[in-house]
């Protein structure tokens, strides 16, 4: 019959919806169904009458002719080709049942049905056997009352051979509870429900002990759904279930760990991280816990590694009672310190000594909590008798600080091979969060020394802008940061202002700020582009991350163990000589860029790009062009941000401060800080301030060189007379010599219009530029070589040289010392 869903439970060659055909003796047909006529198109008259083989097409499969094959008398399957009445040929899976070999009437009855059909239907009754003998899924069938009717043959192996027929759900197991949240308690209420609403129920969790295994607790997955018959009506009910008793455990202790995440190390209190180990360990992993540290580490020491003979143990949390009974995890008599001696022979000193976890098991455990001996100085906590004890020191890295051990006296399961890795993880969260503790005062004195020492003590004078600087640390109860700024003289006169933030507070937040800072001022030694220049940047944080996590031996993590991650950084290049101001900035807050001539404060709209190591958007450069005596302020979020202020408060008192813009930097540096920052901080804070200035243009002199080998002793002519003009005459033949080669090599190797430029700075600067891309490279030449030693030559006279791609082409650049007479001032701002 069908089923609610349509689904007929019949198969095709049932005879109550199958094609069926009667024929006689001698093989024709003289009944036809009207399920034949709809199967091969035929009505009744067109076949009554004529020899069944005048429907074949062809033969598919097994047996003989369509009509009796002899005098044997039996059922006989095939599967046949027959021509349907518009020519088309079915393949119809068939069956013979002799009726009568006697007289001249019905001799066999037909029975026909699509093969494909059958099939499927074939494919369905096995599923159908294998869920019900092979199947891993646990299957039971209720009546309308919610009584077992029928179970399967895994629902057996589960729950044992006693007889479940008659009873209820909830008598199938012992204790039995639902887990899942949102159910009625009990799952003859679960189903009841789903029995009315016909709603079904997917996944729900329940938990209790099958009676073939009373001693341990088992979880279930339950999915229940209503049974009908065909006319809607409701039969009773089905259950599947799957014993999902690993997975809820280990999602139970992910969710212990999640919740040990948020709860543990909140604060840098000792006690205060015992009692939350207590208090998310208790009572859901173990009735009691004890946490013991060694005294030295309470002194604010760091312990060695090796022996702890001769160490004495302080009580920080004693979550016990007596008798088995359990007191809560905020007690506080139990936070009361007190010194503790384990007896040799106990888990816990020999997990102390071995530096590995001890677990007892059994009615009475050996050498546990309740052998702790009274000490002078104090009485140790009488313990209940236990089932299990488990014993974890506590480690920070290969050395000793503390000792945890967990207890259990109600439960009949010792702690599994799943309880001790949790437990080593709630142990070791517990260990870092103690030790950062102890180390937190030392390592913050460090951290402050060590990040004075790499910040810039003092920067040099500049031609292309005058600067005043301000670094504050935090406040000493949060640490110290990685904020740092940095003035890097680049070629050609120009300047690279740098600020940035590394994420984070202490020892390792400083060290990073000084590997960064490095790392900047050496790419921009590569005269690279703002927007390149933290590209690149990006890559060596990225790489530095994965090289961290590789040497960790992190799988699928460990990246964010560097705090480079995060870092925030704001790059711009000055040129005196334009007045041009290209910048490009790593997530970190806009620069103020007040106008040397209205007071106005503005934020260009430079675009954000990522923090460093995170990816994402490519970083994009936007250039200004900034008058003489405009002012830009490059800082840090701590500036103008914190716990009490937002970042738009602090802007705007910070453009009020800037708007006087005449008056001394040092000043205004002075009144910055003062006023955002009147007190102590949370957050590291630098302040740049840069008043920009423009190099006279009788200290510039340019050329524009066809690309013709006779354009170069013009070009050592023009720059001779140059020099001449300047009273530079000392330098005259280095610099021909020079001029000579760069323009040489420009009109050899590359296309174009040739430019030179000369500059008198506090050095004298010689560029040349083409439209080449390509850069070149100092070689020695060899005795009988012709060629190959100009760069040589031009290293050997100059004090630096080097080259700087511009998006036209390239530019080579020489720095020649000038005589201390001869040397350029400033240039006027």
């Amino acid at each position: 019959m069908d089923g609610a869903d349509g689904v007929d439970s019949r198969g095709p060659l049932d005879v109550t919806r199958a094609a069926t055909a009667v024929l006689d003796a001698r093989g024709r047909v003289i009944g036809w169904s009207p399920a034949a006529a709809e199967l091969l198109g035929y009505e009744a008259h067109d076949v009554l009458g004529r020899p069944a083989d005048d429907l074949l097409a062809r033969r598919a499969g097994t047996g003989g002719r369509a009509g009796p094959p002899g005098a044997e008398q039996s059922t006989r399957s095939a599967v046949l080709h027959l021509r349907h009445r518009d020519g088309r040929s079915l393949r119809i899976a068939t069956t013979m049942v002799p009726v009568s070999s006697e007289g001249s009437g019905p001799a066999w009855l037909f029975v026909a049905a699509d093969s494909e059909e059958l099939d499927q239907w074939e494919a369905q009754q096995a599923m159908l056997q294998g869920l019900v003998t092979r199947s891993s899924v646990g299957l039971a069938i209720y009546s309308a009352d919610m009584r077992v009717v029928w179970i399967n043959a895994e629902l057996k192996r589960e729950m044992g051979s006693t007889q479940y027929v008659g009873m209820s759900p909830d008598e199938m197991l012992l204790d039995g509870e639902v887990l899942s949240e949102g159910y009625p308690p009990t799952l003859e209420q679960v189903m009841r429900t789903v029995f009315a609403t016909g709603e079904p129920v997917i996944d729900l969790h329940y938990g209790g002990r099958a009676p073939v295994d009373p001693e341990h607790d088992r979880v279930w997955s339950c999915s229940y759904y209503r049974l009908q018959d065909t006319q809607g009506k409701s039969l009773g009910m089905c259950e599947e279930s799957v014993d999902i008793t690993d997975r809820y455990r280990a999602q139970q202790r992910l969710a212990l760990l999640v919740r040990a995440g948020a709860r543990i190390g909140t604060t840098l209190d000792m006690s205060r991280t015992a009692r939350e180990l207590a208090e998310v360990a208790v009572p859901q992993f173990a009735d009691a816990i004890t946490v013991d540290l060694l005294e030295a580490v309470l002194e604010g020491d760091q312990t060695t590694p090796g022996t702890t003979a001769g160490r004495r143990l302080v009580r920080m949390w004693g979550d016990t009672g007596r008798a088995g009974g359990t007191t809560g995890a905020g007690a506080p008599r139990h936070s009361t310190r007190r010194l503790v001696d384990y007896p040799p022979a106990s888990a816990q000193a020999r997990s102390l000594a071995l530096g590995r976890k001890i677990l007892e098991t059994g009615p009475n455990p050996q050498h546990t909590a309740h052998d702790v001996k009274e000490t002078p100085d104090a009485k140790a906590a009488q313990e209940p008798l236990l089932r299990s004890c488990l014993a974890v020191p506590l480690r920070a890295g290969r050395s000793p600080i503390g000792l945890v051990t967990f207890f259990r006296n109600r439960y009949t399961d010792p702690f599994d091979d799943g309880e001790l890795d949790l437990a080593d993880e709630l142990v070791a969260r517990t260990a870092v969060c103690i030790d950062n503790a102890r180390r937190f005062t030392r390592e913050h004195t460090a951290a402050l020394r060590l990040q004075r020492s790499l910040l810039p003590q003092s920067l040099p004078p500049q031609t292309a802008v005058e600067l005043a600087y301000r670094y504050l640390p935090a406040d000493s109860r949060a640490g110290v940061g990685g904020d740092w700024f940095d003035v890097i003289p680049l070629s050609g006169t120009r300047v690279g202002l740098v600020v940035g933030d590394v994420v984070g507070h202490g020892l390792g937040a400083a060290a990073t700020m000084g590997r960064l800072r490095t790392s900047v001022r050496v790419l921009a030694q590569l005269d690279l582009a703002p927007d390149e220049l933290l590209t690149r940047l990006d890559n060596l944080v990225g790489q530095s991350a994965k090289e961290w996590a590789a040497v960790r031996g992190v799988r699928g993590g460990g990246p964010e163990d560097d705090e480079a991650l995060g870092a925030t950084c704001l790059y711009a290049v000055y040129d005196p000589v334009t007045g041009q101001c290209s910048m490009a900035r790593a997530g970190h807050p806009l620069p103020a860029v007040v106008d040397a001539e209205t007071g106005l404060v503005s934020y260009p709209e430079l675009p954000a790009g990522p923090p460093l190591g995170l990816g994402g958007l490519p970083f994009e450069s936007t250039d200004l062009q900034l008058p003489a005596g405009s002012l830009i302020a490059l800082f840090t979020n701590g500036l103008v941000q914190s716990s009490d202020r937002d970042i738009d408060a602090g802007l705007d008192r910070l453009d009020e401060i800037l708007a006087e813009h005449r008056r001394p930097l040092e000043e205004l540096a002075d009144r910055t800080v003062s006023t955002l920052l009147p007190g102590p901080s949370d957050d590291d804070a630098a302040l740049l301030l840069v008043r920009t200035r423009r190099l006279d243009k009788y200290r510039v002199a340019v050329w524009e060189l066809a690309a013709d080998p006779v354009m170069v002793g013009r070009a050592r002519a023009a720059a001779t007379g140059q020099l001449g003009e300047w009273g530079l005459d000392d330098v005259s033949f280095t610099t021909e010599l020079i001029v000579s080669e760069l323009v040489t090599n420009a009109i050899r190797y590359a296309e174009g219009p040739i430019l030179l430029r000369l500059i008198r700075d506090q050095t004298l600067i010689c560029e040349v530029s083409d439209s080449g891309h390509t850069s070149p490279h100092m070689r020695h030449a060899a005795s009988d070589d012709e060629g190959g030693r100009g760069l040589f030559l031009i290293a050997q006279m100059t004090e630096h040289w080097g080259t700087r791609y511009t998006p036209t082409g390239k530019t080579i650049w020489a720095e020649q010392d000038l005589p201390p007479a001869d040397s350029a001032e400033r240039a006027d701002p």
